[in-house]
């Protein structure tokens, strides 16, 4: 496998993260008060995969102290990092990156997206379904990576219905029985215990609506034809990543692997609100690899918008390389 210096790769990605990538929400993150609707930046980017449609639709932003998203940085090398890339020292903003599938006369959402369950910068994802023509109504699937807030949040309306009211549901069985059925203990999470709190009841109220007809998935099946769950247990009992394939194409999305590429794949610092952090790394490890070794385009759940990219084996560990846009 191809080994490529760290320092030039990075240099070489931050120049390019500056190109127009720069969406509604990270604008608003970056001090820029969003247009007014027909004004705004895009928060929908469509690309192909083979035969399959593929739309990445923002749900906004969500974000808190870095320290939070890289657990075990040294407080020096972690201001220093984010300073070089040109980001507050003070807060991170994460994306909140779906993808919509068109396939096999499906539409299939992967994640549902945060809602108003972690701040107000969320619950952007049906606006951006409209803006491509389609509502809730339209979609026919719903597979989510794990069940925390932030994927599960637009499942329930603001009235307590079902967001999607035509939609299959489908969560991983270690996930629900944790998160859902049990009841649990978010100690090992480095945010306060209000937070904590609030966590676990956002994440019993969002599925509530669709408890009755849940479908769990073990991770390491296919779902449909073209589109497989990788395990990825670690951050969660049963967090799954998604490869989705047409033809000799394919597009790796690895939910919660990595928060932020500065902090989780340029550096290899540990996001703290991983529940097992040893197997969180063996996967990230193991998931990463093989992105690299295949040359896999990657979708990241939290990177900036649209979140596509690649990742690069360097000397010291693993380099973002955001993808070109698409016009």
């Amino acid at each position: 496998m191809l080994t490529l210096n760290r320092r030039r790769i990075l240099l070489t990605a931050i120049a390019g993260a500056g190109a127009p990538l720069l969406g509604v929400a990270d604008a608003a993150a970056a001090g820029c008060q969003p247009q007014a609707s027909g004004r705004a930046n895009a928060g929908t980017y469509r690309f192909q995969v083979g035969d399959i449609a593929a739309t990445v639709l923002s749900d906004g932003t969500i974000g808190g102290p870095p320290r939070v998203y890289a657990g075990d940085a040294p407080v020096a090398e972690l201001e220093e990092a984010l300073r070089r890339a040109f980001l507050p020292s003070d807060f991170m903003t994460l994306n909140l990156n779906a993808l919509l599938l068109e396939m096999g006369g499906r539409r299939i959402l992967l994640e549902a997206g945060a809602g108003q369950t972690m701040g107000p910068k969320g619950g952007r994802l049906f606006e951006n379904l409209r803006a491509i023509g389609l509502s809730a109504q339209d979609i026919d699937m719903v597979v989510v990576s794990h069940t925390h807030p932030d994927h599960v949040g637009n499942l329930r309306t603001a009235e307590g219905g079902k967001a999607f009211p035509r939609a299959r549901i489908l969560a991983p069985r270690a996930d629900w029985a944790f998160f859902v059925t049990g009841e649990p203990d978010l100690s090992y999470m480095p945010v306060p215990a209000d937070f904590r709190q609030r966590f676990a009841a956002n994440i019993k109220r969002s599925v509530q609506p669709v408890a009755g007809e849940i479908e769990l998935y073990e991770p390491g099946t296919e779902i449909v034809p073209g589109l497989t769950t990788l395990p990825a247990a670690g951050h969660t009992p049963g967090m799954a990543t998604f490869l989705v394939q047409s033809g000799q194409d394919q597009v790796l999305l690895t939910a919660d692997l990595a928060y932020h590429p500065v902090v989780n794949i340029d550096r290899p610092w540990r996001p703290g609100p991983d529940r097992d952090p040893e197997t969180a790394a063996a996967a990230r490890r193991r998931i990463f690899d093989r992105a690299a070794a295949d040359r896999l385009l990657v979708l990241g759940f939290h990177y900036p918008f649209p979140g596509l990219g690649r990742i690069l084996r360097t000397d010291a560990g693993y380099a973002w390389i955001p993808a070109g846009w698409q016009f």
